[in-house]
This record gives C-alpha cells, structure tokens and sequence, in this order.
C-alpha cells in the first residue's frame, strides 16, 4: 500500500492573528485539535508538522517535541520546497495537504479525498473543492502523489507559485490529472478557518457548544443551521488571495 503522510503547514508570523496556531480553543492550542483531528483519519499513516526555520517558529519547535509531534523545519517563504523536502524525508507516496489554522478538519473528508486519489492510480491531484467550492471554507483537503510534488517543485519558479504548495496545479490544469468532489449543498460563504480574531471567536464559539473535539464536519453544519447568527461573527472576513 502507498504511504500517505499528511503534512501540516504551521507558523506562528500569521499577519492578521501572529501566533494564531498556539491560541487556545477549549483550553488547548489550536494546533493540538487540527493534528488530533487529522490522526483519526483512517487512510493517512503519519501527521507531520512542517514548520519553517526561522527563529520566530523556535517555540512552535519545542511545543512540537513536548507533545512528541513529528516536526520538520524548512524554508519559511518557499512552501513548495518545505513541502518536497518534509514528503522527501518521509518518504512519501502520497502527500495529504492540511493546514494548521482549520481547527474543524474533518477525517471524513480526508478519508474521502485520499480514496479519490488511490482510486484513481495515475491521478496527480484530488480535493474536495474542485470543480467549484462547496464545503465551507476551513475543510479544505489536498492530495497529491510525491510524483507530481516533485514535478511542481521542478517547473514552478515563480515566486508567488513557490508560496502556496499547490498554486502551480490550479494555473496549470492542463499538465495535471484533477480529481473532486463537492458536497450536496453549497455552504462555501461558511468561513471555517482561523485568520483574524474573529475567526477565532467563532471557532471558540463551536468548540464551546461541543464540548470536545470529536464533533463531525456534519454536525458542525447542522449547529450552524441551528444558530444562524454563528455565521455573521466572521461573514465580513476577506479571504486572503493566493
């Protein structure tokens, strides 16, 4: 069987909310509840946290090793080559994309994208908002095979496409193999990721009403349906463009 290794994008220079990924929901920093989520998906073999090496990131480091996390440190502006580096090291077949500031990361939805792309031998790329986003923003799951993390790394030498791991596939569809699937209703104006303050004050909010972190992606959508003004916290939050 490939081995697929979720690598987990974490940095504590957020902009917006610096340090975002060490705040606290439900008396745990943030993080904690975006790895623990991702570990119970059944089909992903390792969580690593790729962090950078920049000083600023030394605390998010050493909190890493106190919770025994697997840890790889590479180039803070070149995610792309973090990327490849951390699938490298871990020999990776399949690389799963999750980023630290979705503290609602569904293991249902990583499963679902993960046998997309097994299901598929040859597939370079699945998600779970291609063709269009449907989910909420904050579920957003990547797979992709280290064939083809290698050949982006080879042929994006822009910049800004060496920013975001996975921005040269979106450009360029026509040299990939893409695979998605969307949900049944569109509830893409929901935000669920964590970037300003507000962001964090619903995800509080959430976490507030479970209780814990083993609520699932649907229950989280039927208390939204529940508490309408849940949405309206973060609804003027602009998402940052790629």
């Amino acid at each position: 069987m490939p081995k697929t290794i979720a690598i987990i994008q974490a940095r504590l220079g957020s902009s917006r909310l610096p340090g975002k990924v060490l705040k606290k929901v439900l008396g745990q920093p943030m993080i904690d509840h975006v790895i623990e989520r991702t570990r119970r998906s059944q089909l992903v073999d390792e969580v690593v946290v790729a962090t950078t090496t920049s000083p600023l990131d030394r605390r998010l480091i050493n909190y890493g090793k106190l919770k025994d996390w697997s840890m790889f440190a590479g180039s803070e502006h070149d995610v792309l080559e973090r990327y490849y580096q951390c699938a490298k090291k871990h020999a990776a077949d399949q690389v799963v994309r999750i980023t630290s500031d979705c503290p609602l990361i569904s293991p249902e939805l990583i499963d679902r994208v993960v046998k997309k792309q097994l299901d598929h031998p040859g597939n370079d790329y699945a998600c779970n908002f291609h063709p269009k986003r449907t989910f909420p923003r904050g579920l957003d799951v990547e797979c992709l095979s280290f064939e083809t993390l290698e050949r982006v790394h080879k042929i994006a030498t822009e910049p800004n496409l060496r920013e975001h791991v996975t921005l040269m596939i979106y450009c360029r569809p026509d040299l990939f193999e893409l695979r998605g699937f969307t949900c049944n209703k569109d509830l893409s104006d929901w935000r669920w990721t964590v970037d300003t303050p507000e962001d964090l004050r619903l995800v509080r909010t959430v976490y507030n009403h479970f209780q814990d972190n083993q609520f699932t992606w649907r229950q989280a959508a039927q208390a939204f349906h529940d508490h309408p003004m849940w949405p309206t916290i973060n609804q003027h939050v602009d998402q940052k463009a790629a």
